[in-house]
Parts: C-alpha cells; structure tokens; sequence
C-alpha cells in the first residue's frame, strides 16, 4: 500500500487536503501530518514515503530545502509542492516538470496529479542529482517572500532573574516541552515560547536547525564532522558540550 506524509502549517488546509486525497485516492496511506519542515524531513526520513506533499512556506526548512534533503535521503519519494504562488510564479514549477498543487486545492488538479504520481510509481521518484537540480532552479526563479526584521534581543529567565540577551550571543536553542532553553557562553536561560515559534523570528542565514529540538547560531560552531552513522558532531566555540546533527539535516553543511 502506497503511504504520504503531509507538510503544511495551515490546519484547516491540510485537514481538507488529507479528505480529498482520501476520495481520490483512497489506497494512499498517510503516515504522519507535519507542521514545519523540520518535522516533515526528520519523519521522510524515518519513513521513506512514497509521496510527501510540502508545503513551500513552512516554519524553519522550507519546502524547497525539505526536497533538497529528500533527493539525497529518500530518492524513491516522490515530491509534490503546495503552494499559495499566483499562476504566473508557478510556471517555474512547470518548466521543472515537478508536481504542484496551487492553494486552495482545486480538486480536478488534485486528481491529475495523482494520476501522475500512480503512473511514476513503480519507479519511484526522481533521480535525487536531477530533483537536488531544478529545487535550485525553483529556489532561484519563484518570488521571495519578504520576512519580518530578525529578532535582535530576547527577554529570557536564570533562576530568579530575567535577563535581556543579544540573539548574536546565543550558541544554540534547545526545546523544552512548551519553552526553549537559550545557551550562551555564560550559560543558560529559559524562554517562555516554544521553539517552533521562534524558528520565523530568527535570521535564517545565521541560525539553522539541525535537529526537531535543536537551532544553532552559525557563528558558534567551531568545527563540524561526521560519524559512523552519518550524524553530524558539531564542536562549539565558547560551550564544551558537542551538539548531534541528524543526519537528514547535514545537508545543511555541504559547504562547511
């Protein structure tokens, strides 16, 4: 039996995408439904779909990187983008010959489109250096979307004392149930929000997330190297402990 995972941060989206593809096709079994990117690549991975629909936007990865990632990981996944891009941005996915599906979700799309994937599917998805190839070329070609002013300071708690710190100086974040442990060279403090909340608050060229409960300041990372089990160990410059990369996310440090 067939199996997706679904990616898109719009609860009621997601809902009525999950009951058309029941209708349409009802053999597709959906494996998990996920709200951010990093969650979606961390379970493609686990799981090894045969179909993962992502959503462009998302918390933290965006689709576009969740497909880079895919390519190498799960190549036999076929990807199948959800955007909300008006009719002329989403040429570029046209030109790319990749799978699409426009907000909200006509149905008659959604049909065509599972015809394409069911007629693929014996030869699963695309060759991951082709795919890795036009998610650069999508990355390249579709508007930017222009983001809020990154977070310069965060008002956090140690102990008894609330204490102002400049984002800069912050090593890492770490998720705590409902609230985020903040780790700087002079140690820890807690922050009253949940990690997925401050992922679109963060500079995304300075703090990326290598694991579901783990951002990292790039500034901070003193070395970084691979284990036997493909797991990235990255050496902080002012902390003593090590932090693990998993390995779906150490496509984020090619060029490192």
């Amino acid at each position: 039996m067939p199996r997706y995972v679904l990616a898109e941060d719009e609860a009621l989206l997601r809902t009525s995408l999950v009951e058309q593809l029941r209708e349409v096709w009802p053999e597709l079994e959906l494996v998990a439904e996920c709200e951010d990117g990093a969650s979606a690549l961390a379970t493609i991975a686990t799981h090894r779909p045969d179909v993962a629909f992502l959503d462009i936007r998302m918390p933290g990865l965006t689709g576009l990187e969740v497909a880079a990632a895919v390519a190498e990981g799960s190549p036999r996944t076929q990807v199948v983008f959800v955007t909300a891009y008006d009719q002329h941005a989403v040429e570029a996915f046209e030109k790319g010959a990749v799978d699409y599906l426009l907000k909200p979700v006509a149905r008659e799309r959604l049909v065509a489109t599972v015809r394409r994937l069911r007629a693929r599917a014996p030869s699963g998805g695309m060759e991951g250096a082709v795919l890795a190839s036009l998610v650069q070329r999508l990355s390249e070609s579709l508007p930017s979307v222009k983001r809020p002013e990154p977070l310069v300071w965060l008002t956090a708690t140690s102990g008894r004392e609330t204490r102002l710190i400049l984002v800069d100086d912050v090593a890492y974040f770490q998720a705590d149930n409902k609230y985020t442990v903040v780790m700087t060279a002079e140690g820890e403090a807690l922050l009253r929000k949940p990690i997925r909340e401050l992922l679109d608050a963060l500079d995304p060229a300075v703090f990326k997330q290598i694991h579901r409960s783990t951002i990292v300041n790039l500034r901070a990372i003193a070395s970084v190297s691979r284990d036997d089990t493909g797991k990235g160990l990255l050496r902080l410059r002012h902390r003593p402990e090590t932090l693990t990369v998993s390995q779906p996310f150490m496509f984020l440090f090619r060029g490192m």
